[in-house]
């Protein structure tokens, strides 16, 4: 995957799978990037075609690609609904290296739902019912009073995942490695598929 020098190589197993190189990164990033290694800038297209990009937090990974949660009511979930189309880019100084996603999005199941919300902190879970994320909040007090509302409602009940709350998993047909070079001679490999279930095939791509 990476030769000695901290360069891209490009040979059979790279090219089957490139999921195993970003799980490489992700690890060194994990190791040594001092907040947040799994944030990811997500871009989505708004109706006039006007691109928006905000940071995430990836909450899975694997081979089908990688997933992130949100309130599709948000204007991030209205965009993907919309287009069911994303691209995502990491980047860690840490370790000065990059990747980027370009693909097709599917809501996750209901199951890979639950579980993750049930695994948020209980704050966060009734941050979800007062949140109506994106939309404008005439005052912080405001937003508290929904908080206060919400909490004194659940007590100290479950709290259900509302319907409008939900995940994506980005499902690429491109990824893109860059990794830092002397003298700004980067390198990079870029992936590509023609669909989800087609084979990989890469490319050195000029700095």
């Amino acid at each position: 995957m990476n030769d000695p020098a901290g360069g891209l190589t490009i040979n059979d197993r790279d090219v089957a799978n490139p999921f195993e190189q970003f799980a490489e990164w992700l690890a060194l990033a994990g190791a040594s990037e001092p907040n947040d290694p799994t944030a990811m800038a997500l871009a989505t297209v708004d109706g006039d075609g006007l691109p928006n990009v905000r940071m995430v937090l990836m909450r899975a990974h694997d081979e089908r690609g990688i997933v992130f949660f949100t309130n599709f009511e948000s204007a991030k979930g209205v965009e993907i609904m919309a287009s069911h189309k994303a691209a995502a880019c990491f980047h860690w100084k840490s370790i000065r290296k990059s990747v980027r996603f370009r693909g097709e999005v599917e809501v996750v199941s209901d199951a890979e739902a639950d579980d993750y919300f049930n695994s948020r902190p209980r704050g966060s879970r009734i941050g979800a019912w007062a949140s109506k994320q994106s939309r404008p909040l005439e005052s912080r007090f405001a937003l508290e009073k929904e908080v206060a509302r919400w909490t004194a409602k659940f007590g100290v009940s479950e709290i259900p995942r509302p319907d409008y709350w939900s995940g994506f998993r980005l499902k690429p047909l491109s990824i893109e490695f860059w990794n830092n070079g002397k003298f700004r001679l980067h390198d990079r490999l870029r992936y590509e598929r023609e669909g989800i279930e087609e084979a990989w095939g890469v490319s050195r791509l000029y700095p």
